[in-house]
C-alpha cells in the first residue's frame, strides 16, 4: 500500500485537568486509508470528530479507557481496542508526537480502573457501614431493654422483701421469676448483638488494612509510572532530532529488537549463541531452567524497582541542541605533518583546521555522558554486579569517539572546565589543566547518587607519518560512598589512522583491568584492533568479571560504539587450544541482557563535529564560570563561530602568552642555597589551584586529587585566586 504523507502538525497540547486533544490520523478502509481527526481524551473516554468545530454538536466515536487495551505497533502508529468491538488503528505525526498520546492515554486508563474500581469499593465500603448501623441499632435496642427489664426486677425485689411471710408471696415469686427471664433474654442478645459486632468489625477490619495497602502500592507504582514516563519523554525529546538521520540500519535493529523482546513464548527457548571469536573463552547456553528462574526473578525486580532521581529534574534548564555548521576549508594536511614525524602530539603547530572547538578538559568531561551506569552501580548490593555497570562505564566512555577525528584544543597551563548537572542529573565536574610539559588533565566528578570519579589523565602521543598514537596515562578511580568500593583503571591506546592518505579513521585497542581494591573482584576487557582480515565484528569488546578467587561471575560482550551486553556464568570448565596456542575457557551462561546503549547522536552531528547532544552543550557560554574556564577561551570560540582565520591568529597569541609566562615563572624560581647547582635556573614551580598531588593510600597510585574550593568560590562569585591565561 502507498505511504501516507502527513502534512505538519502542531503537536497535541495538554490542557488543564485530565483533557488531552489534538490531530490524529485514524485509519478508516483501505480505499480512503488514513484520514486527519480531532481526538478529545477527558474523563477515560476517548472521542474523536472529523474537525473541531464538530465537537458541539457530533461525536463520530468514543471509546471507554477502563476496558481497552492499547500497544504500539512502531515510531508513530497504535492500536486502542476494547476487545473487538471497536478498534481504533492511529498514527501520530512523529515518534515523540506517538509517545505524548500514550504517556496521556496510559494514565487517563489508570485512573479510570482506579475510579471503577474505587466505585466498586465505595458500594462494598457503603453496605458495611450500613450493616454496622443496623448492629449499633439492635445494641441501642437490647440496651434499653436491659434498662428497662433490670428497672423492673430492681422493683420486684424490693417489693418481694418487704412482703410478710405468708401473705401473697407466691404471686410476686411468680411476677420476679418472669421479669428475671426477660433480662435475662435481654442480656443473652445484647451478648450476642456484641459479639456480631465484634466479629463483623474484626473481619472487615482486615480487608479494608488490606484494601488500604493495596491503594498504597498502586499509589506508589503510579507515582514511579510517571516518573517514568517523564524521564522517557524527556530522552525521546533529545533524541528524536538524530534518530530519523541516522543509519537506516539503525532503526531497522531497534524495531527487530523490540519484535524480539514482545515475544514471550519462546523465551523458555531462547539461548546464547556461542561466541567463537574471541581468543580468550567462548559461551554456550545454559539449562533453560536456570533461564526460566532468572526470568521470574527479574521480572519482579523490575515491576517493584523504583527510579530514584530528584522531582526538580523534570525542570531544568534548556540547552542548546546546535552549533554553527563546519566551514568546509581545504588545508594540506602533509605540508605541516612532514616535518614533526616522532614528536610529540602536544609540540606540533597544528592550526586550528584540524581541531574541533572543544578542548582536551571538555573531552575528559564527555566521559559522563553515560553517568546513569554509575547510578546503577550505587544502587547495587553484589559487588560482581556492580563491576559490571563500572566495566561498562569504562566501555560507553569511547563511544563519542567513533566519529571524532578532530584534534581537541591542547588546554593552556592553570585552564578549568566545569560540567554542573547537579539540577538535572544529580553530579558535579571540574577539570583542571595541572601540567603543561608533560600535559595533564585532573578530573574530580562527585554526584548525590554516592558516587565520586576522578582521574589524572598525561598523554604520550607520537606521530608515525600513516598514523598517530595517542597513550593515555595515569589511572582512573571510582569510589561508592555505601559501600566503600573502589575502583581503578587506565585507558587504552586510540589510533587515528590513514594522515597522510585516505579518510581518516579511528580505533581503540588494547586491554583494561578494572580492579575493586576492597573486594579482589576484577574486570579483564579486551578491545580487540581492527583488522582487514578478521572476522570479528569492527570496534568488538569482551571481558570477564572474576573474584579474587579468579572465580568468573559475568561475562561481558559488544562494541565499544553501539552497546555492551552483559551475563550471569553458570558454569566453567577448559576447551580446546585456539590458533595461537592458548586455551580457551568456556563459559556456560544464562541469556545476556543488555547494560548499555550508546544514545543516537543530534540531527545534523556530521556538521557539527559529530558532538553528541552533550558535547553540543559543552561550549555554550554560562554565567559565572570561573575566568579559566575553557567556555571563555576566544580562541576556541571563534572556531565555533565559523571564524577560522581569527581563531588561528588567536590560537598563536594565547601560546605565546603562556610561554612568556613560562619564563617569568623559571625566572622567579630560585634554588636553595643549599643545592650544589645554585646558579642554574630551577625546574617549573607551578603549583595546581583546584587540585594537590597525592599518593592514594588504597591503590597506591600517585595522582592530583580535588582539595576543594571551587564550588564554595562560584557561589560567592570571588575568582581573585584564578590567573589571567587568557
Amino acid at each position: 500500500m502507498k505511504a501516507v504523507e502527513m502534512p505538519e502538525t502542531k503537536p497535541p497540547t495538554p490542557t488543564p485537568g485530565d483533557a488531552y486533544n489534538g490531530w490524529l490520523f485514524k485509519w478508516t478502509n483501505y480505499i480512503k486509508g488514513y484520514q486527519r481527526r480531532w481526538f478529545v481524551l477527558s474523563n477515560g473516554l476517548l472521542s474523536y470528530y472529523r474537525t473541531q468545530a464538530e465537537m458541539g454538536h457530533t461525536c463520530r466515536g468514543t471509546i471507554n479507557l477502563a476496558t481497552a487495551n492499547i500497544a504500539v505497533e512502531d515510531s508513530c502508529n497504535f492500536v486502542i481496542s476494547n476487545g473487538g468491538a471497536q478498534t481504533y488503528h492511529l498514527k501520530a505525526n512523529s515518534e515523540v508526537e506517538r509517545q505524548r498520546w500514550i504517556t496521556a492515554l496510559e494514565l487517563a486508563k489508570a485512573k479510570a480502573v482506579h475510579m471503577q474500581g474505587g466505585g466498586s469499593r465505595y458500594s462494598e465500603v457503603q453496605s458495611t457501614l450500613r450493616t454496622l448501623s443496623g448492629k449499633v441499632e439492635d445494641l441501642s435496642t437490647c440496651n434499653d431493654l436491659i434498662v428497662k427489664h433490670g428497672s423492673a426486677l430492681q422493683r420486684s425485689l424490693s417489693e418481694l422483701e418487704g412482703i410478710c411471710a405468708g401473705t401473697d408471696s407466691g404471686e410476686k415469686v411468680k411476677q420476679v421469676t418472669e421479669r428475671a427471664t426477660m433480662f435475662k433474654i435481654a442480656s443473652d442478645a445484647m451478648i450476642n448483638a456484641c459479639r456480631d459486632f465484634l466479629s463483623l468489625a474484626q473481619n472487615h477490619s482486615k480487608h479494608w488494612q488490606k484494601a488500604l495497602q493495596v491503594e498504597r502500592n498502586q499509589r506508589i507504582r503510579l507515582e514511579d509510572t510517571l516518573e517514568q514516563l517523564a524521564k522517557q519523554h524527556n530522552h525521546l525529546e533529545r533524541a528524536f532530532r538524530g534518530a530519523t538521520h541516522n543509519n537506516p540500519a539503525i532503526g531497522s535493529k531497534g524495531s527487530g529488537s523490540l519484535k524480539g523482546d514482545a515475544s514471550d513464548e519462546d523465551d523458555d527457548n531462547e539461548f546464547f549463541d556461542a561466541m567463537q571469536d574471541p581468543a580468550e573463552f567462548i559461551t554456550v547456553p545454559a539449562d533453560p531452567k536456570y533461564h526460566r528462574l532468572a526470568v521470574t526473578a527479574t521480572g519482579f525486580n523490575l515491576i517493584f524497582r523504583f527510579i530514584d532521581f530528584p522531582p526538580k529534574s523534570l525542570f531544568f534548564l534548556k540547552r542548546r541542541t546546535r552549533i554553527p555548521d563546519k566551514p568546509n576549508y581545504y588545508l594540506n594536511l602533509w605540508s605541516i605533518m612532514k616535518n614533526c614525524i616522532g614528536k610529540e602530539l602536544s609540540k606540533i603547530p597544528v592550526p586550528v583546521n584540524f581541531n574541533e572547538p572543544l578542548s582536551m578538559l571538555q573531552r575528559l568531561s564527555e566521559d559522563l555522558e553515560y553517568y546513569e551506569l554509575l547510578d546503577k552501580a550505587a544502587k547495587c548490593q553484589n559487588s560482581v554486579e556492580q563491576m559490571c555497570y563500572v566495566a561498562a562505564f569504562t566501555v560507553s566512555s569511547y563511544s563519542t569517539t567513533v566519529h571524532r577525528t578532530g584534534k581537541p584544543f591542547n588546554p593552556l597551563l592553570g585552564e578549568t572546565f566545569e560540567l554542573d548537572r547537579l539540577k538535572e542529573c544529580g553530579y558535579r565536574s571540574l577539570c583542571e589543566q595541572v601540567s603543561h610539559h608533560p600535559p595533564a588533565a585532573a578530573h574530580h566528578a562527585f554526584s548525590v547518587k554516592g558516587w565520586t570519579l576522578q582521574q589524572e589523565i598525561t598523554l604520550a602521543s607520537k606521530f608515525r607519518g600513516k598514523y598517530i598514537s595517542v597513550i593515555p596515562l595515569g589511572p582512573i578511580q571510582c569510589i561508592f560512598d555505601k559501600n566503600n568500593n573502589q575502583y581503578s583503571w587506565k585507558k587504552v591506546t586510540t589510533t587515528v589512522h590513514n594522515i597522510i592518505v585516505g579518510k581518516l579513521w579511528l580505533d581503540q585497542s588494547g586491554e583494561i583491568d578494572v580492579v575493586n581494591h576492597r573486594t579482589g573482584d576484577r574486570c579483564h576487557l579486551k578491545f580487540n584492533p581492527y583488522s582487514y582480515f578478521s572476522r570479528d565484528v569492527p570496534r568488538k569488546v569482551t571481558g570477564v568479571v572474576t573474584d579474587k578467587d579468579g572465580k568468573a561471575h559475568y561475562v561481558l560482550s559488544g562494541t565499544w560504539d553501539e552497546k555492551m551486553e552483559f551475563s550471569r556464568v553458570i558454569q566453567s570448565s577448559k576447551g580446546e587450544d585456539d590458533t595461537e596456542g592458548k586455551q580457551r575457557t568456556v563459559y556456560q551462561t544464562l541469556k545476556a541482557k543488555e547494560i548499555w546503549i550508546k544514545n543516537p547522536l543530534p540531527e545534523g552531528a556530521e556538521n557539527m563535529y559529530y558532538f553528541s547532544t552533550l558535547a553540543l552543550t559543552l561550549n555554550e557560554p554560562e554565567e559565572g564560570v570561573a575566568p579559566t574556564d575553557s567556555r571563555r577561551r576566544p580562541d576556541q570560540r571563534l572556531m565555533e563561530d565559523g571564524q577560522w582565520d581569527e581563531a588561528n591568529a588567536e590560537k598563536q597569541r594565547l601560546e605565546e602568552k603562556q610561554r612568556t609566562t613560562r619564563r617569568e615563572r623559571e625566572r622567579e624560581a630560585v634554588k636553595s642555597p643549599s643545592s650544589p647547582e645554585e646558579g642554574k635556573i630551577a625546574p617549573d614551580n607551578y603549583q595546581a589551584l583546584w587540585f594537590e598531588k597525592l599518593q592514594d593510600p588504597v591503590s597506591g597510585e600517585t595522582l592530583h586529587v580535588y582539595k576543594g574550593g571551587y564550588w564554595e568560590a562560584k557561589e560567592e562569585g570571588n575568582w581573585d585566586v584564578c590567573p589571567d591565561i587568557f
